[in-house]
């Protein structure tokens, strides 16, 4: 069931079109990702689907509801961190989200309840009663996020959760992230131009650019749509000698045999192939000691399209791959 639909959704300002006709679906209990580069549409794509701001075409519908006829009643119902958590310095942590659950509409007792369960769970219990102006980028964010979901919503919107953040506070706000999706099952919209932790989170992604989706759906699909192939890399100990290079290329299904130093990096039409050629080269009595497919990352599926959509091939990142510190 889609908990979002868009439909032709275009918004624009006197710089030009921030959103042009955008059309996708969020199913239930999903994670999305929207990635693209700074001004892609991301921001503004969440601000239309809260109902902030007006379509100048097309519609949307949020949980059943028009965002822009029924914006109070759906933002009953959603969750929103943006870049900029927008925290008062000169209250508390808990005055912060005490004055949010006084707005939303929250019971005292329940919102008691729901404060402490959630600055518990994101490790700021000991900082409760301390000013905001004293925190951290990385506390900031994660109070910004147990302010989302004190009235626990059904659809939570994600714009640049790990902005300025450093590799560990990223590692934990990936983690509560995640564990929000895993273990909730709540429907997530992930705006992010960070590679890793859409790749770490997301079901499916949406590629913007300047307000224009050029690709929706899970990587594997858009992958086998713009490889017909797969990569391999066989280990022999050695690299592979001329006449055996010659001899991978002849078995049905490989397209390419190149050598490496520890063997040879082969281009195959699917597994079945791979498994074929290592099969022969053992009857020939050669030692294979792994056999590895690559498949497309999500960092060359994302570069691909934006080589597509700018038409030269991409040498400098138009989104960052940052690694994240994840235990093993």
């Amino acid at each position: 069931m889609a908990v979002i639909e868009t439909h032709d959704l275009t918004r624009s300002f006197s710089s030009g079109t921030a959103v042009d006709r955008l059309t996708f679906d969020v199913e239930a209990g999903e994670v999305v990702a929207l990635l693209g580069p700074n001004g892609a549409g991301k921001t503004t794509t969440v601000r239309l689907l809260n109902g902030i701001l007006d379509p100048h075409g097309g519609s949307a519908r949020v949980l059943g509801l028009d965002p822009f006829t029924q914006g109070d009643e759906l933002r009953a119902r959603t969750g929103v961190l943006t870049e900029h958590a927008g925290l008062d310095d000169r209250l508390t942590a808990r005055e912060n989200l005490m004055f949010t659950a006084k707005i939303r509409g929250l019971e005292a007792r329940t919102a008691e309840r729901r404060l402490d369960e959630l600055l518990g769970r994101f490790g700021m219990a000991d900082r409760s009663d301390d000013l905001v102006q004293g925190f951290s980028t990385g506390q900031r964010k994660r109070l910004g996020l147990a302010r989302a979901l004190m009235h626990d919503p059904d659809v939570l919107f994600l714009d640049e959760p790990t902005s300025g953040l450093d590799p560990t506070a990223t590692r934990d706000v990936v983690e509560l992230i995640g564990t929000l999706a895993s273990e909730h099952g709540r429907t997530i919209v992930l705006c992010t131009h960070f590679l890793g932790e859409a790749g770490r989170l997301a079901h499916r992604m949406a590629v913007l650019h300047r307000g224009t989706l050029h690709a929706f759906g899970k990587p594997t699909d858009l992958a086998s749509e713009l490889w017909p192939h797969l990569e391999a890399a066989i280990d022999l100990g050695a690299s592979a000698p001329a006449d055996l290079l010659t001899f991978m290329r002849q078995v049905s299904g490989v397209q390419s045999a190149e050598p490496t130093p520890e063997g040879a990096t082969l281009r195959v039409a699917d597994r079945d192939a791979l498994a074929r050629v290592v099969t022969m080269l053992v009857g020939r009595g050669v030692d294979v000691f792994a056999a590895v497919p690559r498949p497309p990352t999500l960092e060359d599926v994302y570069f691909a399209i934006e080589a597509g959509i700018t038409g030269t091939s991409v040498t400098a990142p138009l989104v960052e791959s940052r690694a994240l510190e994840v235990p093993a």
